[in-house]
């Protein structure tokens, strides 16, 4: 699963409310953009990659407001009958962490529980969707395992769903005696790990740099990651205007408060 071009075409956006910087609430857009690649995994026509939503959104199905990344799940219905998609069922989902936010998203930085965003891509139908822990997430590997066979929450582990490999280290880099955070040389260890043999696709949440001065990331992580780079590296943490950097001989896609759609050329 190769990118085959690196600018993003935009197919919808989702209004929704973020906690603001200062303090307070504001109204922001999420961006919905597609990407080409070279092939899918069998059986999808579509793989969805999202990270960092922490807002707030109703739902298109209506009801309350609710975690931003439920609405987008419940969204692929939507987007599928207006024909921006193809049907759930056939569109797999690779997630990158910190999905929660404050019920009123008010407070920045805030944790809490995720599992209703998994459970949320399941009932819609997707037929595999892994992801990995960012450090506003509490959710464990049990959790996520107990929604089904092809869900699967990654953590210096790796799964396989029809000839997709796909690797992920969960958390970032920091104090170890605080939650989803490990000591430099041992996150960097848990990534030279699952990259060996090379995966198709590397999920992590804190990720690399990337190749332009703005695309901020952990310059010693995209050091070791390059000598053996997976087709394609996912994650978020920091924001990138340019959401694509060649690494190695694949490239990073940073998914944070974005979610980008990768669909086989045709």
């Amino acid at each position: 699963m190769r990118l085959l071009d690196d600018r993003p075409r935009r197919l919808a956006t989702i209004s929704y409310q973020a906690a603001a910087r200062g303090g307070g609430t504001e109204s922001v857009q999420l961006g919905v953009d597609r990407l080409l690649v070279d092939s899918l995994p069998d059986g999808c026509r579509a793989v969805l990659a999202a990270g960092d939503l922490q807002g707030v959104a109703p739902s298109p199905l209506g009801g309350r407001s609710g975690l931003l990344g439920i609405a987008v799940a419940d969204y692929l219905e939507v987007w599928a009958e207006d024909g921006l998609l193809p049907s759930p069922d056939q569109v797999g989902v690779l997630l990158a962490g910190d999905l929660y936010s404050a019920p009123e998203a008010d407070r920045r930085g805030a944790s809490g529980p995720v599992t209703d965003v998994w459970l949320a891509f399941v009932a819609a139908g997707c037929p595999a969707i892994f992801g990995v822990a960012g450090n506003h997430d509490e959710v464990t590997a049990s959790e996520v395992a107990a929604l089904g066979p092809d869900v699967a929450l990654l953590d210096g582990d790796r799964r396989e769903f029809n000839g997709l490999t796909v690797a992920g280290v969960s958390g970032v880099i920091g104090d170890p005696a605080r939650p989803l955070r490990r000591a430099d040389h041992d996150f960097h260890a848990a990534v030279e790990a699952v990259i060996d043999p090379s995966p198709d696709v590397l999920l992590l949440h804190e990720g690399p740099a990337g190749e332009d001065v703005d695309q901020r990331g952990n310059g010693s992580l995209r050091a070791l990651i390059e000598r053996r780079a997976p087709a394609l590296t996912i994650c978020g943490h920091v924001h990138w205007a340019r959401p694509t950097a060649l690494l190695g001989s694949g490239h990073i896609i940073n998914v944070d408060t974005r979610v980008v759609v990768l669909v086989a050329a045709s």
